[in-house]
């Protein structure tokens, strides 16, 4: 049985993963709408992963005898700016999850909770993940700088990126 309070925050987190799902549809959209077919499909992969990290945690809580509950998803901005900047907010948008990922195993530690900081761990592990790769694609970025032909390279890069559902 999960407690009320993990609980809370788990649906919570639902939200997040929803909302980060927004966010890259959002980023996907206007990477479409530049001409950066490649950035636009990172950003699509990044879709799917988010929706897979909801469904995760909407798996969790059922399986532990919880209710579902799901809240608004707020309005992700629609207009950004240069190919770096969206990896620069993709950034931090990523540490903010981990933030709330990290929150939610203290809460675990402190509710004496050990299926749920089992469960949380991959989720760590996978924060790892996601601020290495997005750090990554920042530093070619910033070393390419604006020069169009780098631009071209990272962008047929990012178009070979294809979605692998978590185990």
């Amino acid at each position: 049985m999960i407690s009320k309070k993990m609980e809370d925050a788990f649906n919570k987190q639902i939200n997040e993963e929803l909302y980060s799902a927004y966010l890259y549809q959002s980023l996907s959209a206007f990477a479409t709408r530049i001409g950066l077919e490649g950035f636009a499909n990172w950003f699509q992969i990044q879709v799917q992963e988010e929706i897979s990290h909801s469904q995760k945690f909407y798996s969790f809580i059922s399986e532990r005898g919880g209710k579902i509950k799901f809240l608004q998803i707020n309005e992700p901005p629609a207009e950004f700016g240069s190919p770096l900047e969206l990896f620069e907010l993709t950034l931090e948008h990523e540490q903010h999850i981990t933030k709330c990922i990290n929150n939610l195993m203290n809460l675990a530690v402190d509710e004496k909770d050990h299926a749920s900081q089992i469960f949380l761990q991959w989720y760590i592990t996978e924060q790892v993940e996601e601020e290495n790769n997005v750090k990554t694609i920042l530093d070619k970025l910033k070393l390419v700088g604006k020069e169009g032909h780098g631009l071209f390279m990272i962008d047929k890069d990012l178009s070979t990126r294809v979605f692998t559902p978590p185990a």
